[in-house]
């Protein structure tokens, strides 16, 4: 038989202990800090595929080496 589950609603969240988890507080931003928050997520965003690209082409290298290996064989 199932159990019956609580229809309480201040047994479903826990206590408040004065400090809020999760969200933080909203703040409005000025548009000038909108612009410059989305460049520096661009910025990171290009340096991290930046990376991707120099891993991918060192491992192209690899096997454009071992293809010629094979050729010669």
């Amino acid at each position: 038989m199932p159990v019956p589950k609580p229809t309480d609603p201040k047994a479903a969240h826990p206590p408040e202990t004065g400090k809020p988890e999760g969200r933080k507080p909203w703040k409005k931003k000025s548009p000038v800090e909108v612009v410059l928050e989305q460049a520096g997520k661009l910025k990171a965003e290009i340096a991290e595929m930046e990376e991707e690209i120099k891993a991918k082409r060192k491992q192209l290298q690899k096997f454009e080496e071992a293809k010629k290996i094979f050729e010669a064989i």
